[in-house]
């Protein structure tokens, strides 16, 4: 009965579950850690409050990809400007690769961390493992694996256990926000937007609601044909999606709270990758904190690279008309999976030129920061054209956060700009 269940679970979990546990990868986790480590519990409001809007962005990009059988770079392809799509799609693939690199770092150093054995190897060994399973695995296949490796967020929710914690003090915190008016703060708060409503998962989500469509058969291509989309169907991406958002953030919200009750209170103030917080963590709470620290760094890495590295790719493929799909072979779709590949490489090389990882993490943000805000009103767009989306449409509460993100993350992004230029 049990196995059944699971079972039963496994298949409801779809692109928006996956798309929401990717969310917290580990540049994402070195950013929490860091939340926590500089500001202890006063930024945990940030979990609850950011969830809508997640949920109500997400859901778009879904229903985008559900509704017309193309990822968003294929919409914007045929229905906007050339030199958006130019621009949004480079630095997309810019933002991605320096944050493959940033992930495939974190995770040789915490693999270092848990056996011993050189980063380097390490370092070599996952990003041949991941192009593996993403070049050479069948979507269906390779969808399975990572829900699979969605699990490994739970050990984060494990890790804020293992210590004793003020639990008042951490709810009071999360449903009274307090805020600094001080730079500091404001750049962090800036850093957990970016973190958090990233570019490549707008891209990613759309593409595998349509890759599901295939494998459903209800398209033959992707971006090829107008799927029929049931309320049914719509219901189910919805749900998902909530699912996979609230789960992300759940996430979030334990590693800042874990962060703060440990590297915070003993006054440690700056952490510069997920692996050193983990390494931090082992002299205050103990060996086993410390390596389910790292073991979540590994798994969460190993879900979130290959979707940095497939939603870069869908996205160029797409501008340029190319073959796309996990569902095809190398064979069938070369210049698709040549951009994986390239991706992952320059990641690969991004750690080998020795730039630190604080200085990796920094300029991604940068970047991301950039591009989320027009793509967010580009999507808002998008969902509300009736010659794109038909009788799907934004409704009022997806318009209401929808622009309300929007403009908060382009105000994120202006304090960003003025505090790199000032």
């Amino acid at each position: 009965m049990r196995q059944s269940r699971i079972k039963k679970l496994f298949r409801f979990l779809g692109p928006g579950f996956i798309t929401g546990a990717a969310d917290d990868d580990p540049s994402g986790i070195a950013t929490y850690a860091q939340t926590g480590a500089a500001f202890g519990y006063t930024q945990l409001w940030f979990a609850l409050f950011v969830t809508p809007f997640m949920i109500a962005v997400q859901e778009m990009c879904g229903r985008i990809g559900l509704v017309t059988g193309k990822g968003l770079a294929g919409v914007m392809r045929r229905h906007y400007s050339p030199l958006l799509l130019t621009a949004t799609v480079s630095l997309l693939f810019a933002a991605n690769a320096v944050n493959i690199g940033a992930d495939l770092g974190a995770m040789a150093d915490a693999m270092e961390l848990v056996t011993g054995a050189s980063s380097i190897g390490w370092l070599f060994a996952f990003t041949m493992l991941i192009l593996v399973l993403e070049v050479f695995v069948s979507y269906r296949t390779y969808a399975k694996v990572l829900k699979v490796l969605c699990i490994s967020l739970f050990a984060y929710v494990l890790v804020a256990f293992t210590v004793s914690e003020p639990w008042v003090e951490i709810l009071r915190s999360t449903l009274l926000p307090s805020f600094a008016f001080s730079e500091a703060y404001l750049v962090n708060l800036v850093a957990l937007f970016g973190t958090t409503i990233s570019p490549y998962l707008f891209f990613w989500q759309a593409d595998e609601e349509v890759e599901e469509e295939v494998l459903r058969k209800k398209l033959t291509d992707m971006g090829r044909g107008i799927p029929r989309v049931t309320n049914r169907e719509m219901s189910s991406m919805r749900l998902d999606t909530a699912y996979g958002m609230v789960f992300s953030n759940l996430t979030t919200f334990f590693i800042i709270t874990t962060a703060a009750t440990t590297l915070g209170a003993h006054g440690i103030r700056a952490v510069a990758t997920a692996a050193e917080a983990a390494a931090m963590l082992q002299p205050l709470a103990g060996r086993f904190a410390s390596l389910l620290f790292a073991a979540g760094i590994i798994g969460t890495g190993l879900l979130a690279v290959p979707i940095l590295a497939g939603s870069a790719s869908y996205a160029i493929a797409e501008a340029f008309g190319w073959k796309e799909g996990l569902f095809r072979t190398v064979r069938q779709a070369p210049g698709f999976y040549g951009i994986i590949v390239a991706s992952t490489a320059i990641g690969l090389l991004v750690n080998l030129l020795n730039i630190p990882a604080f200085q990796m993490l920094y300029f991604a943000a940068i970047l991301n920061g950039i591009i989320a805000p027009p793509l967010l009103i580009v999507i808002l767009l998008i969902g509300n054209n009736r010659s794109v989306m038909g009788g799907r449409t934004n409704s009022i509460r997806s318009n209401v956060l929808g622009w309300s993100i929007a403009a908060i993350m382009s105000l994120a992004a202006g304090v960003l700009l003025m505090t790199i230029l000032f």
